[in-house]
């Protein structure tokens, strides 16, 4: 079967997006249906929240509305880098499960963060940008819920019972370090395609799939 990726959308990232769909597909041995969450295309009426960072910050949550809440879908930030074939994460028992994360316990202490966005602190940071969805059991995620509810309330999984959400190994979502076994790259606190992030210290590896793609696309 295909699996579903959704990757966050941002205007000040568009290239991101398509470097990060490019790596997924590079080492991919599965068939996969790859959408970006443009806020153009989606039919969302929240107000802007002036502490969001990006334009996804809420729309990541339409996933299992956007599915027809049927079947499995992830859902990833569009500042990472998939060093590592995404069969892994399809393979993963869901039957159990609402969602699979990530379980970071991660309290960054910088106060800015890319493009000088200001940086929160807050439970379950960073969870929710790699999940794994079983879109079933994810009705509570209504449209008209993600439009009004708060972000603790979003982004914690309130209503989400603890024993529904699922491990993710953590390989797969490892935030601006790397090492062999890294497999999935997230270029958290800011990348190197803004210009003041340009010495990320795995800016390199970026820029080299970056490359790839654009020969690529010209071709």
């Amino acid at each position: 079967m295909t699996l579903r990726i959704f990757i966050g959308w941002d205007s000040r990232e568009a290239e991101c997006a398509d470097v990060l769909a490019y790596s997924l597909r590079k080492h991919a041995t599965v068939p996969l249906q790859i959408n970006y969450l443009k806020l153009k295309d989606l039919d969302f009426k929240r107000t802007h929240d002036p502490l969001q960072s990006t334009e996804f910050t809420y729309t990541r949550f339409l996933v299992p509305y956007l599915c027809g809440y049927k079947g499995k879908a992830i859902f990833m930030d569009c500042d990472m880098l998939c060093l590592s074939d995404i069969r892994e994460l399809d393979e993963l028992d869901m039957a159990d499960y609402a969602l699979r994360v990530v379980k970071h316990d991660h309290r960054p202490t910088e106060k800015f963060k890319m493009d000088g966005k200001v940086q929160t602190v807050y439970p379950r940071k960073n969870w929710s940008s790699l999940m794994i969805m079983n879109c079933e059991k994810l009705r509570l995620w209504t449209k008209e819920v993600v439009e009004s509810q708060t972000g603790g309330y979003l982004h914690r999984f309130q209503d989400i019972p603890d024993e529904a959400i699922g491990d993710i190994p953590n390989t797969w979502n490892v935030l601006d370090r790397m090492d062999e076994n890294t497999k999935h790259l997230h270029y958290t606190s800011g990348g190197p395609w803004f210009e003041e992030y340009k010495d990320h210290p795995h800016g390199d590896l970026w820029f080299k799939y970056r490359d790839e793609f654009r020969r690529k696309s010209a071709a």
